[in-house]
């Protein structure tokens, strides 16, 4: 099976991500990656990418395309894959199946905004020790102290709702766009993300065999 995994930043793609790849013995990979892995194994695409790297550039689109079809060309990904966050573009999708990427089933998980600020603005970790709390789900046992090491406890750049409100104002305007695309190809399933991780997983595997049947 080859999957593309949709879902706004926070809506719990990377757990999913997981749990279908121990399913079904298929790696989830991310551009990130698998530009590392071109770059490290030298080949002639991964030293162009570190070529605008090294130059404090973006890597250009058809390069990092170039570079992921190759990884799921490779013999990690024969049983089939899980794209985790990409395409990331209408463009990006284009070009993916110009180059003859087949995909099965793109599967997009469904979280409100108000969910996700919630989720992410409650995260807390430790600066000392990196433990990782919510002020919701697992508060410490005295506000903003760590209880394994009685430090501060800190909020991430990423969480602050400013910073998660920007990326999911990013997503919609880029990304979300593609379940359109996908849709018009019999392609795209969609799962409403639950309070707890196990109903979204459930709701997730029944989705893919829906589509393997």
């Amino acid at each position: 099976m080859n999957l593309i995994l949709m879902g706004a930043p926070g809506a719990g793609k990377g757990t999913q991500a997981e749990k279908i790849a121990a399913q079904y013995q298929i790696p989830a990979v991310s551009t990130g990656e698998i530009l590392r892995g071109a770059i490290s194994a030298g080949t002639e695409l991964g030293k162009t990418a570190k070529s605008y790297m090294d130059a404090g550039q973006l890597v250009p689109d058809d390069i990092v395309i170039g570079i992921v079809k190759e990884h799921l060309g490779s013999d990690a990904c024969r049983n089939g894959f899980i794209l985790d966050g990409f395409p990331r573009s209408i463009p990006q999708a284009q070009a993916l199946e110009d180059l003859g990427v087949k995909i099965d089933v793109v599967l997009s998980i469904e979280v409100d905004d108000s969910i996700i600020v919630e989720r992410m603005s409650g995260r807390r970790v430790c600066p000392s020790c990196g433990a990782s709390y919510h002020t919701a789900y697992i508060p410490p046992k005295t506000a903003d102290i760590c209880d394994k090491c009685g430090t501060g406890l800190i909020i991430r750049k990423d969480d602050k709702p400013e910073t998660v409100l920007n990326r999911l104002h990013t997503y919609h305007a880029q990304t979300e766009p593609l379940k359109a695309f996908y849709a018009e190809r019999g392609l795209l399933r969609t799962v409403v993300g639950q309070e707890k991780v196990e109903d979204t997983t459930a709701l997730v595997f029944a989705a893919l065999q829906t589509e393997r049947t």
